[in-house]
């Protein structure tokens, strides 16, 4: 039998430039707090420093966030394996845009 409750999705538009807190990155991003300073001491996130105790983050960062929380989620790797991960993700794409100043065709997937 098919659950007929509905589901209610919101969103919040973020652009490039808006500055978030780490409880409103936290909040948007579904993370604990000690998650994201783990991933900030792991050298994942590099957040804008205020001081010691605060960060400020932008869009760019909640879209690592996000990536690193399905890398957690559905691969179930660690704050190590989630730091490696991303790093090999952003050397293939700096690499991809390279071949693609070159004028090479697209690399296929």
């Amino acid at each position: 039998m098919q659950d007929d409750a509905a589901t209610t999705l919101t969103c919040e538009i973020i652009e490039e430039h808006h500055v978030l807190s780490l409880g409103q990155i936290c909040r948007s991003c579904g993370v604990r707090a000690d998650w994201v300073i783990l991933l900030v001491d792991e050298g994942v996130l590099e957040p804008l420093k205020i001081d010691e105790t605060h960060f400020q983050f932008t869009a760019r960062h909640m879209r690592r966030l996000h990536t690193a929380r399905r890398l957690q989620r559905d691969l179930g790797l660690d704050i190590a394996g989630i730091a490696l991960a991303l790093e090999l993700m952003d050397e293939i794409r700096e690499l991809r845009n390279r071949l693609q100043a070159l004028g090479e065709p697209p690399v296929r997937r």
